[in-house]
């Protein structure tokens, strides 16, 4: 059965004017039994609280076949050095190459059984959420979800490429999740 935890809660701060001061990305670890997976590996400042939550997991960073960046934006990728053995997916149209990375080009990318790789552009052109079959129906929403108010009241990210489809990518998000884990702070049920 896959299972998810939560290994670093992100944060987003913004000044009175609602420019980002601080952000630092969600850090989640999907459990499969094609091998652990890790999303979003998030920054500097999250490196010994991932290490800490990984540890109390019982897993090293080698332990990792998988690391999945829903964006390339620097709050969500400084930790990418620590998973060498790892690969890492990435989706097409982002303006940052990761070295070695392997490019998602589909709408739609199953990893493995029960984890999709879902093109959800507007944040980014390339952004991409992960939906997974466990317990619930969750998704990892990376920033085209970065927090639980752009859910609830349908509100694109701040920082877009394109309002519009941010605003379609939740829509999708919405069709499909139980409960959503947005980029920036705590998961959260879909429907209340």
């Amino acid at each position: 059965m896959i299972r998810l935890e939560v290994l670093a809660i992100g944060r987003l701060e913004r000044d009175a004017g609602g420019k980002t001061v601080n952000a630092d990305s969600t850090c989640t670890m999907i459990r499969t039994d094609n091998g652990i997976i890790v999303v979003d590996p998030s920054t500097n400042y999250m490196r010994p609280m991932i290490k800490k939550s990984l540890v109390q997991a019982g897993v090293s960073f080698g332990d990792v076949s998988a690391v999945i960046l829903t964006h390339t934006h620097s709050d969500h990728i400084q930790n990418l050095g620590l998973f060498l053995k790892a690969a890492i997916y990435v989706h097409e149209g982002e303006d940052i190459s990761v070295e070695g990375a392997i490019i998602i080009k589909e709408e739609d990318f199953q990893l493995v059984p029960g984890v999709r790789l879902v093109h959800t552009p507007g944040h980014t052109r390339g952004s991409m959420s992960v939906f997974v079959e466990a317990d619930r129906r969750y998704v990892i929403a990376g920033d085209a979800i970065p927090m639980e108010n752009n859910f609830r009241k349908m509100v694109p990210p701040a920082i877009n490429c394109d309002a519009e489809e941010a605003l379609q990518s939740i829509k999708k998000i919405k069709r499909y999740a139980d409960v959503i884990i947005p980029g920036h702070g705590f998961p959260f049920m879909a429907r209340m």
